[in-house]
């Protein structure tokens, strides 16, 4: 979700006239988009903006924009700390960047602007999209939950959903551009609806995404068990291009400690979700969230949390320590687990599912797999010359572009297919011959450096065609 608003950063630049900076150039403006969700994200702002202070003293015109959760969590303590900072704006309000950095250079001081309520839904601001081939679309921004760790609806504010004619007008005016994956994006995607009245609407809207002509894929994240229903699993399974990917999370195998958390849902029926999703589609790849070392947790929670995952048998997990942040619930407890024992237990479940990972990947072994190419997500694939992709079901393959079907050159955003003959616990390789290659839109657009820049999208009424010709640009800037 911070990657869509960066997109939408970097769009609302170029609107007003700005250009991405060289990497080696010095940049005119450093905009960070910022997370608040665990502690490490305080830590790394402000060690980069100390980094940037002499750059600054040397470059006097450069702006400093720090945007996000952090900042909206922060305010102007930002510019306390970091007195070199220009400009501090808040979740509600990302549309109004380019007007802050006017008016701060105008006025010669620093202006922090942070708004308690959305004041424009972010899809309507312009967005310069990072890949060719794959787009997220926002289909609702806040959050409803009250989960004692997490400190994003005291952020982003309560739920508010899109329109789904406005949802389809984004993902339509995506593929018109080349875009052939998009990812559905919500705190809880599956409670899409509840502010229209609308309970079975995100599988109606799966069903939707399904009827867009040159759409292969679709993906979401993330939804929460409270709200999973059957008819999203139905429309997961029926739609064709809706990728058999799941990715649910768990966050404790403890009733207690769910409990505990607030997650309105309990070990039973999480596995019970999974039993369903598995029901319907057998070979679907399934990942989660899990906390280690939430307030309280004693062993045996910490067991039962080991337990859920075993029978869970998740492709991967995102493992996280308990991290308390100001101002949720969990940080008053005072039963906090000490430091060494959360990451005695950490490195446990983290060895367990590295072994179920690796032998999930090892069920695939033999199988041929479509892969839609994306630029290199593997550190070692320049030094064995493999390309990168995601398989349908989200797995990373690595694969040897060589072979009869090889149509010229294979680009970022093409199709092909391959058998996979080795597998480790966080990616799959296939070194044999490919077994086809589709040239795409995409593919096209990426080897001729083209990205889609997608005008803000109003209900029903997207924008297509050329894009209009842009004003002479004023600055370079650097999103970071």
């Amino acid at each position: 979700m911070n990657v869509h608003d960066s997109e939408r950063l970097a769009g609302l630049l170029e609107d007003a006239g700005y250009v991405r900076a060289a990497d080696d150039a010095t940049p005119d403006v450093v905009v960070f988009n910022t997370c608040a969700v665990r502690e490490n994200a305080d830590n790394r702002l402000y060690g980069n903006l100390g980094h940037l202070r002499p750059v600054k003293q040397d470059n006097p015109g450069m702006q400093i924009a720090v945007g996000g959760c952090l900042a909206q969590k922060d305010r102007g303590e930002i510019v306390k700390r970091a007195p070199w900072v220009d400009v501090v704006f808040g979740t509600h309000n990302i549309g109004s960047l380019p007007a802050l950095l006017d008016r701060s250079r105008h006025n010669e001081e620093a202006e922090v602007e942070i708004l308690e309520a959305l004041d424009v839904f972010p899809s309507t601001l312009p967005a310069r999209r990072d890949s060719a081939h794959s787009g997220w679309v926002s289909i609702s921004v806040g959050c409803n939950n009250t989960c004692t760790f997490c400190i994003v609806p005291s952020l982003r504010g309560k739920e508010r959903d899109r329109r789904p004619g406005e949802i389809l007008a984004e993902v339509q005016a995506l593929v018109a551009e080349g875009v052939s994956e998009v990812t559905l994006l919500g705190q809880n995607v599956n409670s899409y609806g509840a502010e229209f009245g609308d309970r079975l609407a995100f599988g109606k809207l799966l069903r939707a995404c399904g009827q867009v002509d040159g759409l292969e894929r679709v993906r979401f994240t993330s939804p929460h068990p409270r709200d999973f229903t059957d008819d999203v699993i139905a429309a997961m399974a029926e739609t064709p291009n809706v990728c058999h990917q799941l990715h649910m999370p768990l966050q404790s195998g403890s009733d207690r400690i769910l409990k505990a958390m607030r997650r309105s849902y309990r070990s039973e029926r999480y596995l019970g979700i999974l039993e369903r999703v598995r029901a319907a589609m057998p070979s679907a790849a399934i990942t989660t969230d899990i906390i280690v070392g939430f307030p309280g947790e004693t062993e045996e929670d910490f067991a039962a949390t080991l337990d859920v995952v075993r029978r869970s048998r998740f492709s991967s997990a995102f493992t996280f320590q308990y991290s308390p942040r100001p101002g949720t619930p969990a940080a008053e407890l005072t039963d906090q687990v000490p430091k060494a024992v959360v990451q005695e237990r950490y490195e446990r479940l983290i060895a367990l599912q590295e072994e179920i990972s690796w032998e999930s990947n090892k069920e695939q072994l033999g199988r041929t797999v479509e892969v839609l190419v994306a630029q290199s997500e593997g550190r070692k694939d320049t030094t064995t010359r493999r390309l990168t992709g995601r398989a349908r079901d989200g797995r990373l393959v690595h694969f040897a572009p060589t072979g009869p079907e090889v149509d010229d050159m294979v680009r970022p955003g093409d199709v092909v297919t391959t058998k996979i003959d080795y597998a480790a616990p966080h990616h799959l390789v296939a070194d044999g011959e490919l077994l086809s290659h589709r040239r795409t839109r995409a593919g096209d657009n990426w080897e001729a450096g083209v990205r889609p820049q997608t005008k803000g999208v109003s209900l029903g009424l997207p924008s297509f065609g050329a894009p209009e010709e842009q004003a002479p640009a004023v600055d370079g800037c650097r999103a970071g």
